[in-house]
């Protein structure tokens, strides 16, 4: 098995970031992607820095130089938050909150204001009189700016986009600890589902993920953080949210892909029935081993799961995926599994 990710929130190289440019003419463009964000009044580099959660994002905000061009930058590009320090060379800062708020265009933008750690005292209630979201002095606590960002930054697609898939996922919570293996149970840009055999927190640790889904050869790899807890998960497992910090781009374009189907990564019915090497009864359950298939590291058994009133064969769920490095040994851990946990 692959070593797990041991990917860094920091970097030695500043994040790049959009900047606004000026329109010229000449034929039109095709329509791009909406802007999440816009920074104003502020680095839009030094933010990434320190909301680790917004750099895989990064190509979908835009640094603005001028406050006066917030309003018409907000409308064209439908951005869902508004980022603004004090530092804008054109407006005070809470005229051009003012300004958002006043316009029928922009007022449900959320605006979120920064401000250094050596400015003077009131700027943050003058901020959210004018009518800021929340106003953060630096230095910034990681848990609370993203905490704020998270809120304000209402994302469509975590809802979406967000896929069944059954996968298996090995986990290494930081510090570096001991490896668990559990299941995801769907995946988007964002994050996962996560069916966990341990307890994780409180406090959550951030987790190394490496996971496999339906359908992809190779194995994709995150650095996540448990957000909530899913009570939606069944025995034997613990539910977790899990919020994706950093993706590495090539596992990025396959989540990506995947998404852009829109389609649940379960084999179809007629699927199911083919390739089942044996059933397991247990009390109500019954359990489907189906055949190993290769995959990059090893081989995997998938094994599913229905009550005995309504199992039909192929039409069992989903229910724990395992790995060794033959089908034979692929086999007997899913009859040890089932021997321990069905």
């Amino acid at each position: 098995m692959n070593p797990p990710l041991a990917a860094s929130r920091s970097s030695t190289t500043l994040p790049r970031v959009r900047t606004r440019r000026r329109l010229r003419s000449g034929p039109p463009k095709m329509p791009t992607p909406p802007t999440l964000l816009l920074v104003a009044g502020l680095d839009a580099r030094s933010l990434l820095l320190e909301a680790p959660v917004l750099q895989r994002d990064q190509d979908l905000i835009i640094q603005e130089e001028w406050a006066r061009e917030l309003l018409p930058r907000i409308a064209q590009t439908r951005a869902r938050l508004v980022v603004l320090g004090p530092r804008l060379p054109d407006l005070e800062l809470t005229e051009a909150i003012r300004r958002i708020r006043s316009s029928p265009v922009t007022r449900r933008v959320s605006v979120l204001v920064l401000v250094p750690a050596a400015d003077p005292p009131g700027v943050e209630a003058a901020a959210i009189e004018a009518g800021a979201n929340a106003a953060l002095r630096r230095p910034l606590d990681r848990g609370v700016l993203e905490s704020w960002i998270a809120k304000l930054l209402a994302v469509p697609r975590r809802i979406e986009t967000r896929i069944p898939v059954q996968g298996l996922v090995v986990g290494t919570p930081r510090p570096a600890a001991l490896h668990f293996c559990g299941l995801t149970r769907n995946v988007s840009l964002n994050g996962m589902l996560l069916a966990s055999p341990v307890k994780l927190g409180p406090p959550s640790p951030d987790l190394d993920l490496e996971f496999s889904v339906s359908g992809v050869a190779h194995r994709l790899r995150a650095l996540g953080r448990v957000v909530r807890e899913a009570p939606e998960v069944g025995w034997p497992y613990l539910g977790y949210g899990v919020e994706f910090l950093f993706m590495p781009p090539e596992s990025q374009e396959v989540v990506g892909a995947l998404v852009g189907r829109r389609l649940p990564l379960f084999p179809a019915k007629h699927e199911l029935s083919l390739g089942i090497h044996s059933t397991v009864r247990r009390e109500e359950w019954v359990y489907e081993i189906l055949e190993p298939v290769p995959r990059d590291t090893g081989w995997q058994a998938e094994i599913r799961r229905a009550t005995r009133a309504g199992w039909r064969p192929g039409v069992a769920g989903p229910f724990f995926v395992v790995e060794a490095g033959s089908p034979e040994g692929a086999l007997r851990a899913a009859r040890d599994f089932l021997v321990r946990y069905g």
